[in-house]
C-alpha cells in the first residue's frame, strides 16, 4: 500500500513539473538559433545599422544591420562586407545576455549570427573582422550598430 502512495505521489509530482516546463522552455526556442533555418527571418526588418570601419585607413568596409522578427521576438546581426573577410558577430541584449558568430571568408561577403529572444529588453550588435589572416599584411575591422528597444 505504501508503495502505491509513493508512486502517485512521484506521478504526481512529474506530472506538475512536466507542465511548467514547456512554457519556461519555449520562451528560449530561438536563442543561438540561425535565423534563415527557423523561419525568423521571414517576417523580420532591420531597425538598426552601423558600418565596419578599416582600423588601418579608417575607411567603412562594410554594413552592419541588426534585424528584428516580431513573430519570434528576436534580435540578429549580419554583415555585408568583402568576400575575403573572416570575423566575430557579437549580440547584446539589456538582459545581459550575448551571443557570439564566428565566420570565414566566403558566402559573398554576407554573413549573420544567431539569434536572441529580446521582446521587451534592447539588443544591439558588434562585428570584428580581419583580412589577410596569417600573413604579414593583416589588417583589422570592426563596428557596431546603436541599441533598439522594444
Amino acid at each position: 500500500m505504501q508503495l502505491r502512495v509513493v508512486a502517485i505521489t512521484v506521478a504526481a509530482m512529474t506530472a506538475v513539473l512536466s507542465a511548467g516546463a514547456p512554457a519556461h522552455a519555449q520562451a528560449n526556442t530561438y536563442d543561438h538559433q540561425d535565423p534563415a533555418e527557423s523561419g525568423c527571418w521571414n517576417s523580420a526588418q532591420v531597425v538598426r545599422t552601423g558600418t565596419l570601419v578599416r582600423h588601418r585607413g579608417r575607411s567603412a568596409a562594410g554594413r552592419i544591420n541588426l534585424w528584428w522578427s516580431p513573430r519570434c521576438k528576436t534580435n540578429w546581426v549580419e554583415i555585408t562586407t568583402d568576400s575575403k573577410v573572416s570575423g566575430t558577430i557579437y549580440l547584446y541584449t539589456g538582459d545581459r545576455r550575448r551571443d557570439a558568430y564566428d565566420f570565414k571568408p566566403g558566402n559573398n561577403g554576407r554573413h549573420w549570427g544567431n539569434m536572441l529572444r529580446a521582446p521587451r529588453t534592447c539588443a544591439w550588435g558588434r562585428v570584428t573582422v580581419e583580412w589577410n589572416a596569417g600573413r604579414r599584411n593583416v589588417q583589422t575591422g570592426s563596428g557596431g550598430t546603436g541599441k533598439a528597444c522594444g
